[in-house]
């Protein structure tokens, strides 16, 4: 039976208001209350509401379409001392795909000063091919030579060509930064957010989810005339940064690998981690029953008994048997090091999804000793290389911010250098 969207949506507000959280988790999906709890949406509330003060009004609902059937609905909350959004994704049958709590987006995008829109063109692609292929877009700097390119990998999550994240988008940060540098960037929407029900067909891979698109972006960014063929590398944030070695693995062409908060630590002890982390903070993101919980999936992931069967409600995220299969199997520092390509390995001191206490030594250990291979710490940024000061929080992502600059040069130079082999040793940066 239809539902209208918007009125699944303001409901939503109205039952947190009046405590009826239960109603709100009946009223998820299969894949939405593997990864979240009626009680996770509870603490999300009472985080927002003790910040803000009571709820006043509630605002104008802004809808669009999500893709795969879903709208995306943003309710805005105003409170006594501020405001923020509830978005969820909503089907036609009233079913919530998706459920956040947001700041409210005061400004939209703009170019960041280190950008020169001038200086570049931009034009929209097709990646892959077939009924799974995605809408990416070109980047072209206005350059006579031909010189280096890059193909951009988001982190884990549906994400689009931006990267987007509330009133940011790091990856277009990035694309534009190093366009008005000479680099010319392909980004690309993930398969996932361009054609969700990837996410439920049988056998679906992190390999299914990066790394054809990845090799169709590559060989298509080798085929433009301002780029150089021999010097296409992959740069990849977080989960992106994670597969990336695989990418060049599969695919002979990637020139080398440039790689942010790479994740090495599984992906299943690294969920448990984190949301020890937010349960501890004042006020918590997460209550501890929902850590355990990620705890009991993550002692599945473990087990020798996981197999193709294992139910996707019982694993972290939601994510099938399949997908954590083919995580477990894979080294992602051993397949770099297999590689010997150039790479420049980078890290946020404030993260604390990716962190240089649990993720970076690995890359550290593993590479040591390659003259091919740069790592550097920004001691201010956060896991979105956003600078900043005190324990980076989610809160953090919600306003307005751009890439640290300092990244986005590191990253020209060692582009515009490497494809000339002129390498740096592990840890030749230093710290920034």
């Amino acid at each position: 039976m239809a539902s209208d969207p918007v009125m699944t949506a303001v409901s939503v507000v109205e039952m947190a208001g009046e405590g009826r959280f239960a109603q709100i988790g009946r009223l998820f999906a299969p894949r939405l209350r593997a990864m979240v709890s009626a009680q996770m949406v509870q603490a999300a509330w009472e985080a927002e509401i003790g910040k803000r003060g009571p709820v006043s009004v509630v605002g104008q609902p802004v809808s669009e379409p999500a893709g795969e059937g879903l709208v995306r609905v943003s309710v805005p909350v105003v409170c006594e001392q501020g405001e923020f959004t509830l978005v969820a994704a909503v089907d036609a049958g009233g079913e919530l795909h998706g459920l956040q709590l947001v700041p409210a987006v005061t400004a939209s995008w703009a170019p960041p000063p280190y950008a020169e829109p001038g200086s570049f063109a931009e034009e929209d692609v097709t990646v892959g091919d077939g009924a799974d292929a995605v809408p990416g877009t070109l980047t072209l700097p206005h350059a006579g030579q031909p010189g280096p390119g890059v193909v951009l990998l988001s982190g884990g999550g549906p994400f689009d060509r931006d990267g987007t994240s509330g009133p940011n988008k790091p990856l277009k940060d990035l694309a534009w930064g190093l366009a008005s540098r000479g680099v010319t960037v392909l980004r690309f929407d993930k398969v996932t957010h361009a054609h969700g029900h990837m996410m439920d067909e049988p056998g679906f891979t992190m390999t299914s989810e990066y790394v054809p698109h990845a090799v169709a972006a590559v060989r298509l960014l080798r085929r433009q005339p301002g780029v150089d063929p021999e010097r296409v590398f992959v740069l990849g944030h977080s989960m992106g940064g994670k597969v990336a070695p695989r990418v060049a693995a599969a695919e002979d062409a990637v020139a080398g690998l440039v790689i942010l908060a790479g994740d090495t630590q599984p992906m299943h002890h690294s969920a448990v981690r984190v949301g020890r982390y937010l349960a501890s903070l004042d006020p918590p993101y997460l209550s501890e029953d929902v850590v355990e919980g990620f705890a009991r999936q993550a002692a599945t992931v473990d087990s020798p008994d996981l197999s193709p069967s294992t139910p996707a409600d019982a694993l972290p995220f939601g994510f099938p048997a399949s997908y954590w299969l083919d995580l477990r199997d894979y080294d992602p520092v051993a397949t770099a090091a297999a590689l010997g390509r150039p790479m420049l390995i980078l890290q946020g001191g404030r993260d604390y999804q990716v962190t240089v206490a649990d993720d970076l030594p690995r890359w550290r250990a593993g590479l040591a000793g390659r003259s091919e291979v740069t790592i550097k710490v920004y001691d201010a940024d956060d896991h979105l290389f956003f600078p900043g000061e005190g324990p980076s929080t989610p809160a953090g992502y919600g306003s307005a911010q751009h890439v640290d600059p300092a990244v986005v040069d590191d990253i020209a130079a060692w582009l515009m250098s490497a494809g000339s082999g002129l390498g740096q040793s592990a840890d030749g940066g230093g710290s920034g």
